[in-house]
């Protein structure tokens, strides 16, 4: 390994100035020039990628945003013919590099170097001379450049692959509820008859109920916890976990909905656990699974229940009001015991992914430095 400038490589690498193998450009387009079936991509100032009916570029290269919020931060490699928006720049015309192998370097390191460079806390546009003077350390064959960007594609295919079949399970979950918490789908051993009746919530089965919330369950107001030391008790807010007191405002499984604010993200949590006022918590359940009515507050639109004029809010009774069917206990437990499964196989994949990305992340460090080299 030697030293330099930006930091040690090894001794076959070169470091290289952008300008020194690659050309720079900007594109030709506005926002506006976008349409929604567009035959090539159009590459704008967001991740998101657009449609075009006329290219800009018929090459290889790398794109990132020249200004807005994704500054420092977009990145995409493109191949082909494709439009590209007139305050992104394009890096192209590779001599002795291989574009993929630069867009992994410059990605991992882009952000950092524009923010350096200036005195805001956010970078909010990025000139030419940010790219074409950055100094990116490069491996002494293309062989070896492209076997790295080739390590680091198939990682990139695995968290791809992963993030299309979590959607694919949230799809098929949201389907699920939407047929088992209605009724339009029975599981096996509860359709007990075929036939549905008329209620106040539209067509339900004939041996289910409908109820007011107010019947089976009690809500409870969250409350101030900043006199409480710290435990091992989890303080929820509207947004999920706060921090963990010595002290428990409620024991037992309960569903959260937020009463100010985030109205809109139900929870489930059993356990010995403290809400602040903005949560409301449920108790005293009466044949009612705790499980079931939490899947069934996530088919609720709780912001059209909204009651205010400013920030979003809820009140008890507006929760008490709400009209649900519901089957028997036995049913409603099963139901819940579906939906959770498809939870926990939903949760393992996220798990994975994280896995990935954070492989992704080492390899990246490790591969694009030299501090590990591939055979």
């Amino acid at each position: 390994m030697k030293q330099t400038e930006i930091g040690l490589i090894p001794d076959d690498w070169e470091v290289k100035e952008i300008k020194d193998f690659a050309d720079v450009t900007t594109g030709d387009k506005n926002t506006q020039d976008a349409e929604e079936n567009g035959k090539y991509p159009f590459y704008v100032r967001s991740p998101i990628v657009e449609r075009i009916n006329k290219f800009s570029y018929d090459t290889e290269g790398v794109i990132t945003a020249g200004d807005g919020v994704g500054t420092g931060k977009v990145f995409h490699y493109a191949k082909g013919k494709f439009g590209l928006h007139q305050r992104a720049y394009l890096i192209y015309n590779f001599k002795n590099t291989d574009p993929k192998y630069f867009y992994y370097n410059f990605s991992k390191n882009f952000y950092e170097r524009v923010h350096s460079m200036t005195a805001k806390s956010s970078v909010d546009s990025v000139r030419r001379e940010m790219i074409t003077k950055m100094q990116i350390p490069i491996p002494p064959t293309l062989a070896e450049q492209q076997r790295i960007a080739k390590a680091l594609s198939d990682v990139d295919a695995l968290i791809s692959t992963t993030e299309k079949l979590i959607q694919k399970k949230k799809n098929i979950k949201q389907g699920t509820m939407q047929n088992l918490l209605t009724g339009k789908k029975r599981l096996p051993g509860f359709a007990k008859t075929t036939n549905y009746k008329q209620s106040e919530l539209g067509l339900i089965p004939e041996d289910w109920e409908v109820k007011s919330l107010g019947e089976m369950v009690k809500i409870g107001h969250g409350r101030d916890y900043k006199n409480l030391k710290s435990g091992d008790v989890p303080v929820y807010g509207t947004g999920g976990y706060m921090t963990s007191v010595n002290d428990f405002l409620y024991e037992g499984e309960t569903v959260c909905i937020g009463r100010k604010g985030t109205i809109d993200k139900p929870q489930y949590h059993s356990g010995k656990i403290w809400t602040v006022d903005t949560l409301f918590y449920t108790y005293d359940f009466k044949s009612l699974n705790p499980k079931y009515l939490f899947y069934k507050f996530c088919l609720i639109d709780w912001i059209s229940m909204n009651e205010a004029s400013g920030v979003p809010s809820l009140t008890a009774k507006n929760i008490e009001d709400i009209q649900i069917a519901i089957p028997t206990e036995e049913e409603q437990t099963a139901i819940a015991n579906v939906l959770s499964s498809m939870d926990k196989e939903i949760e393992t994949l996220n798990t994975k992914l994280e896995k990935y990305r954070n492989l992704k992340t080492a390899m990246m460090q490790q591969l694009l430095t030299g501090k590990i080299r591939l055979r």
